[in-house]
């Protein structure tokens, strides 16, 4: 039955790959008629291509770096201390990545509209951005649990100030929750469409680009090699942060 599972939810994928090296430029024939390297190669000399990927780049490395400053600080400030509204600001740091796309899209559209705010580059990260900081306050709010709140008291104890005390006992333990959940919310935010549709205005993502395409045939192959890239891309940061959450849970 596990198995049954994973190539219901692997086969479209693996499809996707066969056919991005098919011959045929229209059709979905299976078995493809022939196989070539030639939408690669087109792939490669397309500069729309290159701006939507360098542009989905540039959103997702911006949108981490939020994600990774606002969900550890959040994450510390829950995790760590007693105040009034905790359970509250708790559950709304979290409610982004529970509502629809769309919902959140809308929202971050109004709130724009309301605000002045011309659709950019910045619209597009603060979107991904409110999901992504879901990311990492998920990863080290669960590391956080599992220290000793002891450690604090002992370095405090010693003399060590805040910063220190964060640096030397904090976040040697806590590193690898915050590159794993950095990780997920890269790979988030480099294949986002639904937010996206809604912040990017005239801005073309990767994703946004692929969208469009799906309506012209001849070009379906190069949107399947666009797509087998985005898949590259998103697998590796998924595969690591994978790893480094299984280490971590071991050495705990």
């Amino acid at each position: 039955m596990a198995g049954a599972v994973l190539l219901f939810l692997h086969l479209p994928l693996l499809l996707i790959v066969v056919y991005a090296f098919s011959a045929d430029t229209a059709s979905y024939t299976f078995p493809p008629p022939g196989f070539t390297l030639q939408w690669f190669a087109k792939a490669w000399e397309r500069p729309d291509i290159w701006a939507a990927f360098s542009l989905s780049l540039q959103c997702a490395a911006a949108a981490t770096a939020i994600a990774l400053v606002l969900g550890t600080l959040a994450a510390i400030a829950v995790a760590r201390f007693d105040w009034f509204g905790k359970e509250a600001v708790s559950l709304l740091i979290i409610l982004p990545i529970a509502l629809p796309g769309i919902v959140t899209g809308i929202a971050l559209r109004s709130a724009f509209a309301i605000g002045g705010i011309d659709f950019s580059i910045w619209t597009v990260v603060i979107g991904h951005a409110t999901f992504c900081v879901v990311t990492v306050y998920n990863n080290a709010i669960a590391r956080l649990r599992r220290i000793a709140g002891s450690q604090v008291e002992a370095s405090m104890d010693l003399g060590a100030n805040g910063f220190q005390t964060f640096r030397h006992v904090l976040l040697p333990q806590l590193g690898s929750a915050i590159l794993a959940g950095g990780m997920l919310a890269f790979a988030l935010s480099f294949d986002e469409v639904i937010v996206t549709t809604f912040t990017a205005g005239q801005q073309t993502t990767l994703p946004i680009w692929m969208l469009a395409e799906l309506v012209r045939p001849r070009d379906r192959p190069v949107t399947n090699v666009v797509a087998v890239i985005v898949m590259a891309a998103t697998f590796v940061p998924i595969l690591l942060a994978y790893r480094l959450t299984r280490e971590a849970g071991r050495n705990a």
